[in-house]
């Protein structure tokens, strides 16, 4: 059970909690799961971090109300009550996966990204590979975000291997966790579009949502959780052996990578390459290929993928036809 204090500041009680508190059991009485003690200018929520989420965004709503009006009423209670929970019917009614901090609406935009959603659907490990852009990333997050708003999991776990990209870790500035939290920024700004900083920071307090470097999963059985593995092209074979033997009792795991920006130095083979070939048949598990057409960012990027691919394509080429010459 996790708890959460909420003060209430600048706030006459009695005209926000209701005579006899009936305005905060009218919201107790919609999450029974959850309790609600009011003590003072303080509100204590206990139960499961997806209704304390939930019941938090209740009374902040509430919050404002007050401010704006000078008074909480019953009916304005069970208003914003039914407001919260038709926004998670609606999240399930169609391609929405999560609203955004700014009320915007993150969903796939691409047929591509669609496929990646059915296959997390119909599947407990989809590897996503694409090109830099391409929302593999991006769309996994909002999943595990989905996720745990609707109690399919207790917990997300996020984790990338921390390879050197050109750069040399040990001249970075900073104990261990400032030199690694670089490498997992883009993971930050995905969840920073998509929680508002405060539950964020609740979240990774109560390690809810945990995201850690690749080496950190050793060892562990990862249950109940919604797990993400990515820039997985830069795992050696066993750590994606490692990684992939971590799965627990109703978890689900997406991998993503980008096979033309493998990091690992001269002669190291990428674990996702190999994790594809050896597992492409495994009833379970699927993988979704997201190309340039999927690319999401400035329409240039599309334009420079191409560009930096083109080279690759006609070496492979010249390669067969060699091959078929000497054939």
């Amino acid at each position: 059970m996790v708890e959460k204090l909420i003060t209430l500041d600048n706030i006459t009680m009695v005209d926000f909690l209701g005579v006899g508190n009936e305005n905060i059991k009218e919201v107790a009485s919609a999450f029974p799961k959850s309790k609600i003690v009011s003590r003072g200018n303080e509100l204590l929520i206990k139960g499961s971090a997806s209704e304390i989420i939930q019941i938090n965004d209740i009374v902040q709503s509430l919050v404002k109300h007050y401010h704006k009006f000078g008074k909480v009423t019953q009916e304005s209670v069970r208003s914003y009550v039914r407001s919260e929970i038709s926004h998670l019917d609606k999240d399930a009614s169609d391609e929405t996966l999560v609203y955004g901090n700014r009320g915007n609406v993150i969903k796939p935009k691409t047929n591509n990204q669609r496929k990646l959603v059915e296959a997390v659907h119909n599947n407990d490990l989809v590897f996503a590979i694409g090109p830099a852009g391409s929302g593999k990333t991006y769309i996994s997050v909002a999943m595990a975000v989905r996720a745990l708003k609707n109690k399919e999991v207790q917990k997300i776990i996020i984790t990338r291997p921390a390879v050197e990209a050109g750069e040399n870790l040990g001249f970075l500035p900073g104990d261990l966790k400032e030199k690694i939290d670089p490498y997992l920024r883009p993971i930050y700004d995905a969840l920073g579009e998509m929680i508002p900083s405060e539950k964020l920071k609740f979240y990774q307090e109560n390690n809810i949502i945990e995201i850690a470097p690749l080496a950190y999963m050793r060892g562990r059985t990862l249950n109940n959780a919604f797990v993400l593995l990515d820039e997985a092209q830069n795992t050696t074979s066993m750590q994606m052996k490692m990684f992939l033997t971590r799965m627990g009792p109703n978890s689900k795991v997406i991998v993503t990578g980008d096979g033309s920006q493998v990091d690992l130095p001269r002669h190291h083979h990428s674990g996702l390459a190999e994790a594809v070939r050896l597992l492409r048949n495994v009833k379970g598990i699927a993988t979704v290929e997201l190309d340039t057409k999927d690319v999401v960012r400035h329409k240039l990027v599309k334009e420079i993928i191409n560009a930096y691919d083109k080279p690759t394509k006609k070496s492979d080429q010249s390669k067969e036809n060699r091959e078929s010459a000497g054939a």
